[in-house]
C-alpha cells in the first residue's frame, strides 16, 4: 500500500504542475494585469505596488512570472489580496474553515437519509414507502438547489410566525457569540448549519438513493447472497454486511470527489442564507478582480482532490478484501 501511494504521489506532481500552468495562464489572460486592481486602491502605497512587483517578479517575462509565483506558492505565500491588504491565506483559511463546517454537517445529513432510504427501497421493492419517497425525491430533482433554499426560508418563517420558535437561518452565528461557553459556541453554530446543509442534503440525495437501491437489488439477486440465505446467515448481515458492503463499493470509488467538495464551498446555498463561506468571497474577489485570491480558491481543491483520491483508495482496500495494491 505505502509503495502504491508513493508512486501515486510521483504521477500527481507533473498533473499539479499543469494544473499551476492552466491556472496562471487563465488569470494572466485576463485584461490588466496582477497590479492594475491594486493600482486604483488608494490603501496601497507606491511602495508596497513596487515590493509586490519586486516580491513575484511581475516586471520579469511571462515564465520567469510563472516560477516565481509557484516558488512563492510552495513555501506557503500565495500573494496579497488586493482587495483586503493582507496575506490570501489569512484571508481565505477562515472562509475555508467555514464552508467545510457547513459541508461536513450536509454529509452526515446526506448519507443519513440516503442510505436508510437507498437499502429500504432495495429490501421493500414496490411498497407504499418505496413508491412515496421515490415520487418525492424525483420531484425535488427538478429544482436547483438555490430555489429549495428560498422555498425552505420560507417555510421556516412562516413555522417561526405560527410556533415562536427561534429557528436561525442567516449567517453563522447569533448576537453575543463572543460571551457563549465553549458548549454554547458549538451549539449555536450547530443551529445555523441545520437548516443550509440540509438543503443540500436534499438536493442531492435524490440521485444517490435511487442508484443506491438499484446496486442493493443487483446484488440482492447474486448468488453469493442466495448462498449466505441458504446457510442460515441472518437476514441482518445478509442486508448490512454483504449487500450494502457490496453496493457501497462505486460510492467510496469517488470519495475522492469529496475533498474538494469541501473547500469549494456549498456555492450559492452559502449566498442564500447569507452564510461567510468560499462563495460569497469568491464572488467579490472575481469583481474585484482579486487574482491572488482567485488562484488560491482554485490551487486549493486540486490539492484536496489529490488527497483525496489516495484516501479513496484506502477505503477501497478496507471494503472490498480483493483489492490488492501492488
Amino acid at each position: 500500500m505505502v509503495t502504491f501511494l508513493f508512486r501515486r504521489l510521483l504521477n500527481l506532481i507533473p498533473t499539479f504542475f499543469l494544473a499551476t500552468v492552466l491556472v496562471f495562464v487563465v488569470i494572466q489572460l485576463a485584461p490588466g494585469d496582477f497590479l492594475t486592481p491594486a493600482r486604483l486602491n488608494p490603501g496601497i502605497s507606491a511602495q508596497q505596488l513596487q515590493n509586490l512587483a519586486d516580491s513575484f517578479g511581475l516586471n520579469k517575462p511571462f515564465v520567469e512570472q510563472y516560477f516565481q509565483w509557484l516558488w512563492n506558492m510552495l513555501h506557503g505565500n500565495m500573494g496579497l489580496s488586493f482587495s483586503y491588504t493582507q496575506p490570501v491565506l489569512d484571508v481565505a483559511w477562515p472562509r475555508v474553515l467555514n464552508s467545510m463546517k457547513l459541508v461536513l454537517v450536509y454529509l452526515v445529513l446526506f448519507y443519513a437519509i440516503s442510505v436508510p432510504l437507498g437499502v429500504y427501497g432495495a429490501v421493500k421493492q414496490y411498497s407504499l414507502g418505496d413508491r412515496i419517497s421515490g415520487v418525492f425525491f424525483y420531484f425535488l430533482l427538478g429544482f436547483p438547489s438555490f430555489f429549495i433554499a428560498l422555498l425552505t426560508i420560507f417555510g421556516v418563517l412562516k413555522l417561526r410566525q405560527a410556533t415562536g420558535w427561534n429557528i436561525p437561518i442567516i449567517g453563522m452565528t447569533s448576537d453575543g457569540y463572543d460571551q457563549l461557553s465553549l458548549l454554547g459556541k458549538f451549539w449555536d453554530t450547530l443551529k445555523h448549519l441545520i437548516i443550509p446543509g440540509l438543503v443540500l442534503a436534499l438536493g442531492s440525495v435524490a440521485g444517490f438513493t435511487r442508484v443506491l437501491r438499484g446496486q442493493m437489488l443487483e446484488n440482492l439477486r447474486s448468488d453469493y447472497i442466495r448462498t449466505a440465505r441458504s446457510k442460515g446467515v441472518p437476514e441482518f448481515s445478509v442486508i448490512y454486511k454483504h449487500t450494502l458492503r457490496n453496493a457501497m463499493i462505486p460510492f467510496v470509488a469517488g470519495i475522492g470527489g469529496l475533498l474538494p467538495g469541501l473547500i469549494t464551498g456549498a456555492g450559492f446555498v452559502e449566498v442564500v442564507f447569507a452564510y461567510p463561506g468560499i462563495t460569497p468571497m469568491l464572488l467579490d474577489a472575481l469583481g474585484a478582480q482579486d487574482f491572488y485570491l482567485i488562484a488560491a480558491f482554485a490551487i486549493l481543491p486540486m490539492i484536496f482532490l489529490f488527497l483525496g483520491n489516495a484516501i479513496s483508495d484506502i477505503l477501497l482496500a478496507v471494503v472490498d478484501p480483493r483489492i490488492r495494491f501492488n
